[in-house]
């Protein structure tokens, strides 16, 4: 069976996510991450299944979740999510030069 890993910058994303629901609402934010959860597990069987992001970056890939994007690679094990941003989002600022850690 294929893993998921989440990077230390998807785990930060999600972690200000979480922060949202809990003011707002906390039952919409266990079902974001259940949600979340599932998504990632599935995607680790099928990976090719999300967007091509290679107009950005040649391996990212993205799947949408209640207004957000998971954006991943995919590597040996399954996938990497990179990102998890609001759709909303500028996604080429997220992946600059810089990012050596992305690449």
């Amino acid at each position: 069976m294929k893993q998921h890993t989440i990077s230390p910058q998807a785990n930060q994303d999600l972690e200000e996510i979480i922060d949202y629901f809990t003011i707002r609402n906390v039952d919409a934010g266990e079902r974001f991450i259940d949600e979340f959860n599932k998504k990632c597990r599935y995607l680790a069987n099928f990976p090719n299944m999300g967007r091509s992001y290679a107009d950005i970056k040649n391996y990212l890939r993205g799947v949408p979740l209640d207004g957000y994007i998971i954006l991943y690679r995919i590597n040996d094990n399954g996938i990497e999510i990179l990102h998890v941003v609001s759709g909303y989002r500028d996604l080429k600022s997220l992946f600059t030069d810089s990012d050596d850690d992305l690449r």
